[in-house]
C-alpha cells in the first residue's frame, strides 16, 4: 500500500478541461507507439477485445473542490502503464471514475478479466472506466456522474432512474502509473438477487465474476482477497463506514 496518495475532495467538485493535448518529441511518440502496439497484441491474445485509441482525461492540478487538466490520448496512457519510467516524460495521471454500488443486500464487487491492460484479474467495486472525452461538455466541464453512471449501465446493466445521485468520496493516486481512481458512492433500493440478475442479462462482460458482498462480510472479503483487491477499494469502504483501517499516508491536499 505504500506509496498511494489519497486527495481529499468536497461534494461541490467540479473538473474541466482547461488546455490541448501537449505535443511530444517524435522518438518518445516511437517509443509510446512500440508499447501500445505491444499491448495490443497481448490483449488480443488474451481474448479481452481489441482496444481503441481514444482520449482520456488527464489531471492537471487537483484541490478538494477542482480537477483540472486535459485530454490525451489513449496510447499515451497505456505505454505510461507498461513503462512507469515515462511518466516525467509524457506526465499523464489519467483520472477514472471507480462506483462504489450499495444495494439492499451489500456491496457489488468485480472480478477483472485475465486479460485486462490494467490490474487483470483484480478484485474491484464495480462499476469502473477512465474518465474518457464523451463526459466533456461543450464549455469544458467533465460530467463525473454522467461517466459513472454510463459505466454502471454498460458493466453492470443498471440504468440510472435505478439509482440514487452519485456521491464523490476522494481520489487514490498509484504511486507507478499515476492512475488516479475518483471513488463515488451510490445506491440502489434493488436487492441483491435482482442486481446480479440484471447484470447477467444486460452486463457488457467487464468482469469474470460479480458478487454482492453483505456490508457484514466486507472485512472477511477485505482480508481473504488480499492483494487481489485494487488499492483504492479499501480507502473507499473505510470511508463508507465498512473498514476500520483505508490506506496510508500520505494524503493530498
Amino acid at each position: 500500500m505504500d506509496g498511494f496518495i489519497v486527495h481529499e475532495l468536497a461534494p461541490d467538485l467540479t473538473v474541466r478541461v482547461t488546455r490541448a493535448m501537449p505535443d511530444l518529441p517524435a522518438s518518445l511518440d516511437a517509443e509510446i507507439e512500440r508499447l501500445w502496439r505491444l499491448a495490443c497484441e497481448r490483449v488480443e491474445a488474451g481474448g479481452a477485445g481489441r482496444m481503441f485509441n481514444g482520449l482520456v482525461f488527464s489531471i492537471d492540478r487537483i484541490d478538494p473542490h477542482t480537477i483540472t487538466g486535459h485530454m490525451t490520448e489513449y496510447r499515451r496512457l497505456v505505454a505510461q502503464m507498461e513503462d512507469h519510467g515515462l511518466f516525467p516524460a509524457i506526465g499523464i495521471r489519467s483520472l477514472s471514475a471507480c462506483g462504489v454500488l450499495r444495494c439492499a443486500g451489500g456491496v457489488a464487487i468485480g472480478q477483472r478479466p485475465a486479460g485486462a491492460i490494467y490490474q487483470p484479474g483484480m478484485w474491484q467495486l464495480a462499476p469502473a472506466g477512465s474518465v474518457d472525452s464523451h463526459a466533456a461538455t461543450l464549455d469544458g466541464t467533465v460530467d463525473l456522474a454522467g461517466q459513472i453512471l454510463r459505466e454502471l449501465d454498460e458493466e453492470v446493466g443498471l440504468a440510472a432512474n435505478q439509482v440514487g445521485r452519485p456521491i464523490p468520496l476522494c481520489v487514490v493516486e498509484h504511486p507507478g502509473s499515476h492512475v488516479s481512481d475518483c471513488g463515488m458512492a451510490f445506491s440502489t433500493d434493488l436487492d441483491a438477487e435482482m442486481v446480479l440478475a440484471i447484470h447477467r442479462g444486460r452486463g457488457n462482460g467487464e468482469y469474470r465474476e460479480l458478487r454482492i458482498v453483505p456490508d457484514r462480510d466486507i472485512p472477511a472479503f477485505v482480508a481473504q482477497a488480499g492483494d487481489s483487491l485494487v488499492p483504492p477499494a479499501r480507502e473507499y469502504l473505510f470511508r463508507l463506514g465498512l473498514l476500520d483501517q483505508g490506506l496510508s499516508p500520505p494524503t493530498g491536499p
